[in-house]
């Protein structure tokens, strides 16, 4: 595969592009092609992807900008005035409920010299003020205190016209909060398409919904967002060796797995829209952790879910719904990749359950989460481990001009008759493939922000 030549500035005419009233020139936009960086079908990706700054601020432009993105779940908001703090790429949100109880979200910068309106990671308020100046704004965003206002009695000065930047979409999909910038966005549903019936696998097993416990574990790692985005969304091929240690810890003989559970059949799920997910398939398919197990009633869920999710995706398997938000049914983890740079990233994971487990059960699979997944996880650390190393000499000359191999399962996507949508073996890179090619057509198309 060619190595494009990423121009360091952009070719062709200067245009103008409207920011409200203020106009940047058209080369400070991000016009870099990728098409020679993802050769889907050859399955190849050139790691440049991974390493180089001037990707890494176009993805923010179009990448981020214009796709469906991961909030919080509902629960974190239990009244108006409950807010929490996340991010949207690497721009800083408040999320919060309105007085009428609507779920609302606004970019967390002040209108007035732009610091940070809130600086907690939640809470409960009646109104936003900026500690900086003491701009204060409502549960709907709108601009309601100034301090010294009538300094501004000369200017072309309008309240109205000040307050928070909301955002241009906002929709929940089984207790999940999603908003986008891009205002012509197809629907939140739209962007799930067939995916929705696996993520109901894990978020709809319970008719009263599922609720977060444990609060919000925040980690920060060496490596290029994609790198766990992509893995959680196509890789069962690492679990039994770079897993090989946990494995033998969790199995009742500390020999690890036999070689038929080793090699165990499955599929795996992807579409155009980047989205991704692989299952073992198993007619005796449970959780893990036994007073889960216990818990459950698997005729009920058959009858509830149907035979082919009770088999599959109910349990263990990995997902990501791209561009960032990531989720393991079989110990209630949700996870988002947070960007910061191209060689770094801020996890941010939630541990997610059914609304009518009992106490001790919820504790259970916390715990079990916990020793799996997160910063102290047996599985966690490997993972971490693999794309810190990764980045770590992807910046190599010699390294950076070799191709990475996504060829595994190349052909052998259809339709299986059983799970919705195109499948793949279990063991494939589809997913990963059908990762790279949302990005490329995204990298590869002016957002909605750049046109005219």
């Amino acid at each position: 595969m060619a190595i494009t030549q990423l121009p360091s500035t952009h070719e062709g005419e200067r245009r103008m592009i409207p920011m409200g009233r203020i106009h940047r020139p058209r080369e400070l936009a991000h016009d870099l092609d990728v098409s020679g960086l993802v050769d889907v079908e050859n399955g190849l990706i050139d790691r440049a992807i991974f390493t180089d700054q001037r990707l890494y601020e176009q993805e923010m432009a179009r990448v981020f900008a214009s796709s469906w993105l991961f909030l919080g779940h509902v629960e974190q908001l239990q009244k108006p005035g409950d807010f929490f703090t996340t991010f949207m790429g690497e721009d800083p949100m408040i999320v919060t409920k309105d007085k009428s109880g609507r779920i609302r979200a606004f970019l967390n910068s002040c209108r007035h010299r732009g610091a940070r309106v809130l600086r907690a990671d939640y809470g409960q308020a009646r109104a936003f003020t900026c500690t900086y100046h003491g701009w204060s704004y409502d549960l709907e965003g709108r601009l309601s205190s100034v301090p010294n206002e009538v300094g501004y009695e000369n200017a072309a000065w309008n309240r109205d016209e000040w307050g928070l930047l909301e955002v241009a979409q906002l929709d929940t999909v089984l207790g999940l909060i999603f908003a986008t910038w891009n205002p012509s966005a197809p629907s939140l549903d739209d962007q799930l398409g067939d995916m929705k019936w696996y993520l109901e696998a894990f978020l709809a097993r319970d008719s009263e919904g599922t609720t977060v416990v444990g609060g919000i574990t925040k980690w920060v790692l060496k490596g290029n967002w994609k790198l766990a985005a992509e893995q959680f969304a196509t890789d069962w091929y690492h679990v039994n060796m770079s897993h090989a240690s946990a494995l033998m810890v969790l199995s009742p003989t500390g020999t690890g797995p036999k070689k038929e559970i080793a090699e165990t059949a499955g599929r795996q799920y992807s579409d155009l829209h980047g989205n991704g997910t692989g299952f073992p398939v198993h007619p005796k398919s449970r959780f893990d952790a036994q007073p889960v197990h216990q818990h459950y009633d698997y005729d009920a869920l058959r009858e509830r879910l149907g035979e082919a999710r009770v088999q599959g995706p109910l349990t263990t398997g990995h997902a990501t719904i791209f561009p960032n938000f990531s989720y393991l049914p079989v110990n209630g983890s949700i996870r988002v990749w947070h960007p910061k740079g191209p060689d770094e990233m801020e996890v941010w994971a939630w541990t997610v359950l059914d609304k009518s487990m009992p106490e001790d059960v919820r504790e259970a699979q916390r715990l079990y989460n916990l020793r799996t997944f997160g910063p102290s996880g047996i599985f966690e650390q490997d993972d971490g481990e693999n794309w810190s190393e990764i980045q770590a000499i992807s910046r190599g000359w010699r390294t950076n001009t070799l191709p990475l191999n996504y060829q595994m399962g190349i052909g052998s996507e259809s339709s299986d008759g059983i799970h919705p949508g195109s499948t793949s073996a279990l063991y494939s890179d589809a997913a990963g493939r059908r990762f790279y090619q949302r990005w490329a057509e995204l990298m590869n198309t002016p957002a909605w922000h750049e046109e005219d």
